[in-house]
C-alpha cells in the first residue's frame, strides 16, 4: 500500500473536485434530501476558487458579506448624505437602489411589481414617493415595471422602505438577481387566453423572495410566464420562458432558456412541457443549476445563455433532473397546439374583456414617462370606472380594466383630461426608447428626446397602415430591445468634423412572437439630425415595392442588406 502524501497538482484537484461536489449538491440532491448546502453562494465560489478561478470583484464583494445582510450600510451612508463607491453601489442594487452618475447625481430605484398587476393605492403611492423622494415622475420600464429616478442620497433607504410599506419591497431589483416577473397584462381577463397566470406569477415571486439562495446568481436573470392572450409579452427574450399551449395531454407550459436578445440570442427550445404545478419546482431547479455553473470569472460571459452554449441543452436539462429527482415531461412539437398570436399593437385602445360589458383601455403613456399628476389622475381612473387595477405592459404603456360599458366614454374623457390617450398610430403605437443618456452613463444618445423627434418627423410626412415597432436603445445593454423591432436604432457616437455628435447603428427586420428574428445592421453611425430622412426613406419604399399586404417585417426579410443601405442613403441624400 501506498502511503505517500499527494503532491500539490493532486491536492487541487481534490480540492476542486470535493468543491465542485459541494457547488452541486444544491442542483443535484432531489428536494427534500438535503436540499443543497446551507450557503450556494459560498459554495459555488469555492468551487470555482479550487478550480483555479479568480473570481471578479464583485463576487469578492458578495463572498465578503452577504449583500442581503448589509441594509445598515445604506442607511449609514444615506444619514451622511453620501452617495456609495462603486463596489458598495454595486451591492445597493440588491436592495434595489441604483447610482446613475455621473449621467445623474442621484439614485435609481427599479420596483418589483409581479406581473405588473398593482392596485390603484399602491399607484397613489408610487406618486407620493416621486414627488417626495424622487424626480416628480416615474418610468413604465420594458419589464412591466416602475422605476424613479433623481433620488438623493439621503432619501434612498425611505424610498425602499416605503415601497416594502406598500408591499412592492424592490428586494433584488438589481445587480446579480432575478428581475421582475413579466406575464400577460391581460390575465384574468383575455378572452383568448389560455390561463389566468397570476396565481402562479404570484406563487413563484414569493418562492424568490423568501429563498435566499436564490439570491445566489453570479448575474441578472428573467423569467416570464405567457397566458396567451391579445397583448406581446416577449416571453423569448428572457432566461426562463414558460407559454402556455394546448397539448394532447391537456394544457401545459413550453419551457424555453436562455434568451437573451441583447447577446443575439432568443430562448431556445427544450423539447419540455410544464403542468402547472411543476412550474415552481422546475424554475427553482433551474436557477439551483445556474448558481453551481454560472462562470464567476468573467462577468461578460456569466448569464444563463454561456451555461447552455458550453453545456448544451440535454446536459443542462439533465441537471435539473438530478435536482428535481425525476423526469421531465418531454414532448413532440406535433401534439403542441399554441395559442393565436398576439395582436401587435394590442396593447393600446379599447378592447373587450371576457366578462360581458367590461372593457380595459390601453393608455399610451408617451415613452414610459408618468408625472406625478398623471400617475394620480390614472389612479382615480381606475378606482372611479374600472376596479381599482392598472396592469403594466412590456410596451412602456399600462392598461386600466374593468371598465363598464356604460362608463366608457366618462373614463376616456378622464382620460383625456391628463393629457393621454388610448389611441396611437402606427409608429407612436411601437415607440419603445430606454432611458437614454440624461440618466443613464452608459447610453450614447439621448433615446427619449430623439424618439419624440423621430415620430413626430414621421407622422408629419406619411401615415401607416400597419403597426410598425421603433425601438431606440442608447448601449449594447439593449434595455429597449432594439434586435427584436422592425427598426432597432442603437446608440453611438458619429463623426462630424473634430466633433462627435450622438447617433444610432441602424438596425431592421427584427421581430418577437411570430415574427421572431434578430434584426440586421444595415447602417452605421447615422448621426441623430439625419434619422428622421433615413428611416423616412425606408418606409416610403416598403410601401411604394412591397406586395398585397406585406409587412415591413416581411420586406425587409426578403431584401439584401445593401439594397436597405441603399434605400436609406438614398433619402438622406435627396434630404441634404
Amino acid at each position: 500500500m501506498n502511503d505517500a502524501p499527494f503532491n500539490p497538482e493532486q491536492q487541487e484537484y481534490l480540492k476542486g473536485f470535493m468543491a465542485g461536489v459541494e457547488a452541486r449538491r444544491g442542483s443535484l440532491l432531489p428536494a427534500g434530501e438535503g436540499g443543497g448546502p446551507p450557503d450556494a453562494l459560498r459554495a459555488a465560489q469555492d468551487a470555482t476558487i479550487a478550480r483555479g478561478g479568480k473570481l471578479v470583484p464583485q463576487e469578492d464583494a458578495k463572498r465578503a458579506k452577504h449583500p442581503l445582510d448589509r441594509w445598515d450600510e445604506l442607511t449609514e451612508r444615506a444619514a451622511a448624505d453620501k452617495f456609495p463607491k462603486p463596489i458598495d453601489d454595486f451591492i445597493g442594487r440588491y436592495h434595489g437602489l441604483f447610482f446613475v452618475g455621473p449621467a445623474q447625481n442621484a439614485f435609481m430605484c427599479r420596483l418589483r411589481i409581479p406581473g405588473g398587476i398593482l392596485a390603484a393605492h399602491q399607484l397613489d403611492a408610487i406618486a407620493d414617493i416621486a414627488a417626495d423622494c424622487a424626480g416628480g415622475y416615474a418610468d413604465v420600464t420594458t419589464r412591466a415595471n416602475f422605476q424613479f429616478r433623481e433620488i438623493p442620497a439621503a432619501k434612498g433607504p425611505e424610498v425602499v422602505m416605503r415601497l416594502g410599506d406598500i408591499g412592492l419591497l424592490p428586494r433584488g431589483t438589481g445587480a446579480d438577481n432575478i428581475r421582475n416577473i413579466t406575464a400577460s397584462p391581460t390575465a384574468g381577463i383575455d378572452a383568448a387566453e389560455l390561463i389566468d397566470t397570476r396565481p402562479i406569477v404570484r406563487a413563484l415571486h414569493h418562492h424568490i423572495l423568501h429563498t435566499r439562495d436564490l439570491f445566489a446568481l453570479p448575474r441578472k436573470f428573467n423569467i416570464s410566464v405567457a397566458g396567451g392572450g391579445a397583448v406581446e409579452v416577449l416571453q423569448e427574450t428572457n432566461d426562463i420562458a414558460l407559454s402556455a399551449v394546448m397539448t394532447d395531454a391537456g394544457l401545459r407550459f413550453r419551457l424555453t432558456l436562455g434568451g437573451i436578445t441583447g447577446h443575439r440570442d432568443f430562448a431556445r427550445g427544450t423539447g419540455v412541457v410544464l403542468a402547472e404545478a411543476d412550474i415552481i419546482p422546475v424554475c427553482d431547479a433551474v436557477l439551483r443549476v445556474f448558481i453551481a455553473e454560472g462562470d464567476r470569472t468573467d462577468r461578460a460571459k456569466a448569464r444563463l445563455k454561456y451555461v447552455l452554449d458550453r453545456l448544451g441543452i440535454e446536459a443542462f436539462l439533465a441537471l435539473v433532473e438530478q435536482r428535481l429527482g425525476r423526469a421531465l415531461e418531454r414532448m413532440d412539437d406535433n401534439a403542441i397546439h399554441p395559442p393565436a398570436p398576439p395582436a401587435k399593437h394590442g396593447h393600446v385602445g379599447l378592447h373587450a374583456q371576457k366578462q360581458e360589458g367590461l372593457s380595459y383601455i390601453g393608455v399610451v403613456c408617451p415613452l414610459g414617462r408618468l408625472t406625478v399628476d398623471r400617475l394620480r389622475g390614472l389612479a382615480d381612473v381606475a378606482r372611479r370606472f374600472g376596479s381599482g387595477t392598472i396592469r403594466l405592459t412590456v410596451w412602456q404603456n399600462l392598461l386600466v380594466s374593468d371598465v363598464p360599458a356604460d362608463r366608457l366614454d366618462d373614463a376616456l374623457a378622464a382620460i383625456a383630461d391628463l393629457g393621454l390617450t388610448h389611441e396611437a398610430s402606427a409608429i407612436r403605437g411601437g415607440l419603445v426608447a430606454c432611458t437614454g443618456n440624461a440618466g443613464c452613463k452608459f447610453a450614447a444618445s439621448n433615446t427619449k428626446r430623439h424618439a419624440a423627434e423621430l415620430a413626430d418627423f414621421l407622422e408629419q410626412r406619411l401615415t401607416l397602415d400597419q403597426p410598425l415597432n421603433i425601438h431606440l436603445t442608447g448601449c449594447h445593454h439593449s434595455c429597449a430591445q432594439h434586435y427584436i423591432a422592425d427598426i432597432g436604432l442603437l446608440g453611438a457616437k458619429v463623426e462630424r468634423g473634430e466633433d462627435l455628435i450622438e447617433g444610432y447603428d441602424l438596425h431592421v427586420g427584427g421581430g418577437a412572437g411570430p415574427e421572431q428574428r434578430i434584426g440586421r445592421l444595415i447602417r452605421s453611425k447615422v448621426a441623430h439630425d439625419e434619422l428622421g430622412p433615413v428611416v423616412l426613406g425606408l418606409l416610403q419604399a416598403w410601401l411604394g415595392q412591397r406586395a398585397p399586404g406585406e409587412t415591413f417585417h416581411l420586406f425587409c426579410a426578403r431584401q439584401e442588406d445593401a439594397a436597405l443601405s441603399a434605400l436609406a442613403a438614398a433619402r438622406m441624400e435627396e434630404a441634404a
